[in-house]
């Protein structure tokens, strides 16, 4: 049966945008027809949020598997879903955002884009190919002049909202300081061994919704970890409600006001990650969660 999601209101424009998306990226990536039938899968499951970036190589198959669902009437029309994509740093330079943005819409076959964010503070040389970034190819990002470029893009109506990925208070107080348009989102890694408080005050104090991605430390990445899996606090918990760990986490972020991309690929996870809206952590729990040791930031 699918499941409905609830909506939030972003950004000055009111966009309504669901609290639960579908994250796209994979390490190491997921070929494009495992992608493709993911995102199908997910459409079935009530998933109506797909979150995308250039750099992650899922545009194209993501495109794909919406012209597929129009096709075969999982959706009436594209404006039943939303979808998010990211400006990659190599192209975080003023003249290259109206560029980057046509050709992640061409790669999903779009016409718009719902939201579409600044991926990293940061700048890299065109030709970056290899992680770790060597450090001669990475520069300061001016921040202005890219800005006013994403604001371009919202005013020629190639997406309908804008704002940033993985950006501290600073740097939002920066763009907040000479944008015309406040960034809509900023989107960081969110979770109940990283909970962002300081962040997450500043984000609601100035009307910037916050979503978490990496709700699950991304384990199975080069830089994530199973912390959240393995933390037997939420081990504890989730035993204690018959739920999974990864629910208890999820409806934590969800409580603190913050949507949530998850990420699996298969369907009866998928479908977990949904089941976390009927339900509520009492303050018990909560107060649990709020005393867990933190992460610490470099």
């Amino acid at each position: 049966m699918e499941i409905r999601v609830p909506e939030v209101s972003i950004g000055s424009c009111g966009l309504n945008m669901p609290v639960i998306g579908m994250g796209t990226a994979s390490y190491p990536p997921a070929d494009a027809e495992t992608i493709k039938s993911a995102v199908l899968e997910a459409i079935k499951a009530g998933y109506r949020h797909f979150d995308t970036a250039f750099v992650y190589g899922s545009e194209q198959p993501l495109g794909e598997a919406i012209a597929e669902a129009l096709n075969i009437g999982l959706i009436k029309s594209r404006d039943e879903l939303f979808i998010t994509s990211k400006l990659w740093c190599s192209f975080a330079d003023q003249d290259l955002v109206i560029p980057a943005i046509k050709m992640s819409l061409e790669n999903l076959q779009l016409d718009y884009l719902d939201l579409y964010l600044i991926h990293w503070p940061l700048k890299f040389s065109k030709e970056v190919s290899r992680v770790p970034i060597p450090k001669e190819d990475v520069f300061p990002l001016d921040v202005k002049s890219v800005w006013s470029a994403m604001e371009e893009c919202q005013h020629l109506g190639l997406t309908k909202a804008i704002g940033v990925s993985n950006f501290s208070s600073k740097r939002l107080e920066e763009i907040l300081s000479f944008a015309k348009i406040p960034p809509a989102v900023d989107q960081v890694e969110m979770n109940p061994l990283w909970q962002q408080r300081e962040l997450k005050e500043f984000c609601k104090a100035k009307g910037i919704h916050v979503t978490a991605h990496s709700p699950l430390g991304s384990k199975g990445t080069i830089w994530g970890n199973s912390r959240i899996l393995d933390c037997d606090v939420l081990k504890e918990i989730a035993e204690a409600r018959g739920k999974t760990t990864a629910q208890i986490s999820l409806r934590w972020v969800y409580e603190q006001g913050a949507s949530v991309i998850t990420k699996s690929f298969n369907k009866e996870r998928m479908k977990e990650n949904l089941e976390i809206l009927d339900w509520s952590l009492s303050m018990e729990e909560l107060n649990k969660i709020s005393c867990l040791p933190q992460r610490k930031v470099p």
